[in-house]
């Protein structure tokens, strides 16, 4: 489920508050690197039941409208489309979904107020409106459920301010990548009995935590080494106006150039290039991009760079 992507910037994260840290415990550093990856699945795994969670708020706000001294026709006869979507159903009854839940203790039960507000903005939406309105096919109920989340979930300012209070592991990132993994699954659930398998945390978990490990290790113990480099091709620089982020990737880019021999350098280069865009400066595309193609040109010259495997691609 994690792409390197965002492997690489957990571990990027990591970097930035072992080297600003007064005490530098490296293990302690690391063991929080591993915990934060495992709140990137338990924020995923919040979104999975959001709906049944706004469902189940549906249908009690639907109960007490029946129960009200005059109520109306429509609060007698609901229109339940949403409440008894199969896409609902489908995550209610997921086995492999309930299993997790239970065994990672994900629960939105502290939030009931959160989301009660949230059903009625829905409630009182265009979209629901077309939904209950509209045709009622399968590809209906799959895109109403993506677009709750698309549109009132994510940017959210409530809702984040929820999951920053409850953990110091989530950041906006994370909340982006679990909304968007979440819609990815809502859209591929094609019926109620037909349980779609729940990606695991890793693609390939050996291989990836290898790679986070090796590349949080390796960007410690080499950082004099890849200072040095830095400093060679920065002379004209005033160093200590540097961003200090956009050392920090460059490090973890000259990291894997010299160290990880199945990543490809443009792999690699155009990863840094991108982090660079979202966490830094913005000239710092330009400059990283300028400082590691210098440094690569003499690491070729040199012949430092030792790929293998899927490393050799260009």
């Amino acid at each position: 489920m994690l792409n390197r992507r965002l492997l690489r910037i957990k571990v990027m994260q990591a970097l930035y508050a072992f080297f600003s840290a007064d005490q530098n415990d490296q293990f302690a550093v690391e063991k929080g690197l591993f915990l934060s990856i495992e709140r990137v699945y338990d924020l995923y795994l919040h979104y999975l039941i959001l709906p049944v969670e706004i469902a189940d708020a549906a249908e009690v706000q639907m109960q007490e409208a029946r129960n009200k001294a005059l109520p109306t026709e429509e609060d007698l006869n609901p229109n339940r489309r949403f409440v008894d979507s199969y896409v609902i159903k489908a995550l209610r009854e997921n086995p492999a979904l309930k299993r997790k839940v239970e065994d990672r203790k994900i629960s939105w039960s502290a939030d009931q107020d959160e989301i009660k507000k949230l059903w009625r903005k829905i409630r009182q939406s265009e979209l629901y409106l077309n939904f209950i309105h509209g045709e009622d096919h399968p590809a209906a109920h799959r895109k109403f459920v993506e677009k709750i989340i698309s549109e009132f979930i994510v940017d959210n300012d409530t809702i984040y301010s929820i999951f920053q209070e409850r953990s110091i592991y989530w950041d906006y990132e994370d909340n982006d990548f679990a909304t968007h993994m979440a819609i990815r699954y809502f859209g591929k659930i094609k019926s109620e009995d037909k349980y779609k398998p729940l990606p695991p945390i890793y693609k390939d978990e050996e291989e990836d935590k290898q790679f986070v490990k090796n590349l949080f290790k390796r960007t410690i113990s080499n950082n004099q080494e890849n200072s040095q480099w830095i400093e060679d091709k920065t002379k004209n620089w005033d160093v200590e106006r540097i961003a200090i982020m956009d050392v920090l990737l460059m490090k973890m880019a000259i990291t894997e150039f010299l160290h990880f021999r199945s990543i490809p350098v443009k792999v690699t280069l155009n990863e840094y290039i991108e982090l660079s865009k979202l966490f830094s400066t913005p000239k710092s595309k330009v400059f990283i991009n300028g400082v590691l193609d210098k440094l690569l040109a003499e690491f070729n010259r040199k012949n430092l760079i030792k790929k293998s495997g899927r490393g050799l691609m260009q």
